[in-house]
């Protein structure tokens, strides 16, 4: 068995951190990039009184979510338990 230390274990949260960021930046300026230069197609109406661009903005507002949501269960799952092993004295995996 491999065993981690607590260096491996931060390098790994901040890879996985850093890559949802970047994932996030992305929606969020690729939303911001279709207001500015897309702004009829973002007006268009899927019903009187919903836009494309305010479901856009609801759905980049639920990938906040979902994101935040997938890095706490990755982190509960593969970090806290391996830290805790490691403050025990035993292999992280």
């Amino acid at each position: 068995m491999t065993q981690h230390t607590l260096h491996d274990l931060v390098r790994l949260r901040w890879r996985m951190a850093i890559a949802l960021s970047l994932l996030m930046v992305v929606i969020y300026f690729g939303f911001i990039l279709l207001i500015a230069f897309n702004k009829p197609a973002m007006g268009a109406l899927i019903v009187p009184g919903l836009s494309v661009g305010i479901v856009l903005g609801a759905l980049v507002i639920a990938a906040t979510w979902a994101t935040t949501f997938f890095y706490v269960r990755w982190a509960n799952r593969h970090v806290d338990g391996a830290v805790a092993r490691l403050a025990a004295g035993g292999s992280t995996r």
